[in-house]
């Protein structure tokens, strides 16, 4: 008898999701009992999803769209119209639109080469370089540079064109688009007995708002896509995509993290160990040419993230305003970094990890490998000082494979996407007839009490693993490393006996 598990029955969600089962009513109420499923050739769930994603992502580049328009500027040639704060009243504003000429992308030297003055900053730190990790930084540039040879050579081809960072946008929109069709498809492939749970990924309105925000695309579809090549036993390719992500955005090294407590609960650590290796080898072999050649560039980001305060959407934020506490280190000159802040933020956040491992380590069963992806991602988040809104997209896979629970992924995804609202209208100013911070911080609040909710559900589903909507199904875990099958000796088939044989038998 074989040893392979068994494939696991799909879940109809309009049998077990309350959300799916109330909105079937407007299609003639839940599956029947008796229905033909899997008939169609064509409209597989796979592409149901990715046509989703696709309108989705074609609903978020027109929220942004307000913020591409142009007009006479005062010598007469045409610009960007942000007259009036329009970015912030339209709430379409956007990193990308700013990239070109805020990061130097335009000029002939490299990232991290190129170094500017900034005049604003306190004086003996005016000098600048950009401010994003390598992966992304390169691919800006390359962006950058595919947007001046499309304006130069091809525009006169008949091609459309339109103003340089328009046009940098829309190429940088189409590849971060492509990059969540990957999370959608990988989230779909991790869970073939609940292939519909990717449809939460597909139409999440975090996506919506934020794929185009920001940079973070790059980071969570490599993410997304070490943790499906983990699922599969392609622990190598894990890793290198893993270090890719790292060197996207600095978040993604936390995935190591629960692969090892997974592993070292299992017995089965090795898997987890080459993925790390494999990582860390290849955010080296990434990051080390610049590291070594444009040392004061490379280390911009980071500096940058020491250096910082706490923004205005962190619980440190939120705590001084509403107490009028003056913080860790009180009032700092411009420039200053908080120390205290960074050190109380890294012990908080170590307690959390250790609490993970702890959990890990006295679970009835291993737990699942995105449980404790979500929970290491969401303490991250929550003790950080800084939660920009395109941060949140780093949850919504996270979130999708460890909870599958529509009502409650999708009223979390909505509160999260609301805080887009008071932000824009707090950043215009009060002066400009903007919002107070209040209301803004209360909807940030509500927020991280979302995401607390959620950690403390996975937590009793990692306690409790009969209440684990995914292993309710019988799975173990469908996200740890699976033996690769390999291809053995083919049987040969018993050579036939003699005529004379076969006539006397």
């Amino acid at each position: 008898m074989s040893n392979e598990p068994q494939p696991q029955a799909r879940v109809a969600p309009t049998w077990t999701e309350p959300l799916a089962i109330t909105a079937s009513a407007a299609i003639g109420g839940p599956l029947g009992r008796h229905a033909m499923v899997g008939r169609s050739r064509f409209w597989t769930p796979l592409r149901v999803i990715l046509l989703a994603a696709v309108l989705t992502m074609s609903l978020g580049w027109l929220v942004k769209a307000p913020c591409l328009q142009q007009y006479p500027g005062p010598t007469g040639r045409l610009v960007l119209d942000w007259q009036a704060d329009r970015q912030y009243v339209a709430m379409c504003y956007t990193d990308i639109v700013t990239m070109p000429a805020e990061d130097r992308l335009t000029s002939h030297e490299l990232p991290y080469q190129a170094r500017w003055n900034d005049p604003t900053a306190p004086p003996g730190d005016q000098l600048r370089y950009m401010d994003y990790p390598v992966v992304t930084a390169y691919f800006l540039w390359a962006v950058a540079k595919s947007t001046m040879y499309y304006l130069s050579d091809l525009a006169g081809a008949g091609l459309p064109t339109g103003l340089p960072e328009v046009v940098f946008f829309d190429l940088v929109a189409a590849c971060f688009a492509a990059l969540w069709l990957v999370v959608v498809w990988t989230v779909r492939r991790q869970r073939p007995e609940r292939p519909w749970d990717a449809v939460l990924v597909a139409i999440s309105p975090l996506a919506l708002l934020h794929v185009f925000t920001g940079t973070d695309a790059l980071a969570v579809a490599a993410s997304a896509g070490a943790l499906y090549a983990f699922s599969r036993g392609r622990s190598v390719l894990a890793g290198v995509l893993l270090g890719l992500a790292t060197g996207a955005k600095l978040y993604a090294v936390l995935l190591l993290l629960p692969l090892l407590l997974v592993g070292h609960r299992r017995g089965q650590l090795r898997p987890a160990l080459h993925t790390a290796i494999a990582a860390g080898l290849t955010w080296f072999a990434v990051n080390a040419p610049f590291a070594v050649l444009f040392t004061p560039g490379w280390l911009e980001p980071f500096r940058n993230g020491i250096r910082g305060g706490p923004e205005p959407d962190s619980l440190f934020f939120a705590l001084s305003y509403f107490t009028g506490w003056l913080g860790f280190d009180g009032p700092l000159p411009p420039g200053q970094a908080p120390v205290r802040l960074n050190l109380v933020a890294l012990g908080l956040f170590a307690v959390c990890c250790v609490g993970i491992g702890v959990l890990a380590r006295r679970a009835p069963r291993p737990p699942r490998v995105a449980s404790l992806c979500f929970l290491v991602v969401a303490a991250a988040l929550l003790l950080n000082k800084s939660w920009s809104p395109q941060f949140s997209l780093w949850l919504v896979p996270l979130a999708v494979l460890a909870l599958p629970r529509w009502r409650l992924l999708l009223a979390w995804m909505t509160v999260d996407a609301l805080v887009w609202v008071p932000r824009m209208y707090y950043y215009l100013g009060s002066d400009d007839k903007g919002l107070p911070p209040d209301p803004f911080l209360a909807v940030v609040l509500l927020r991280d009490a979302m995401v607390l909710l959620l950690a403390v559900l996975v937590i009793r589903s990692v306690l409790r693993p009969e209440l684990d909507p995914v292993r309710a199904l019988g799975a173990d875990d469908p996200d740890w490393a699976r033996p690769r099958r390999r291809a053995g000796p083919v049987p040969r088939a018993p050579a036939a006996a003699p005529e004379a044989a076969r006539t006397s038998a």
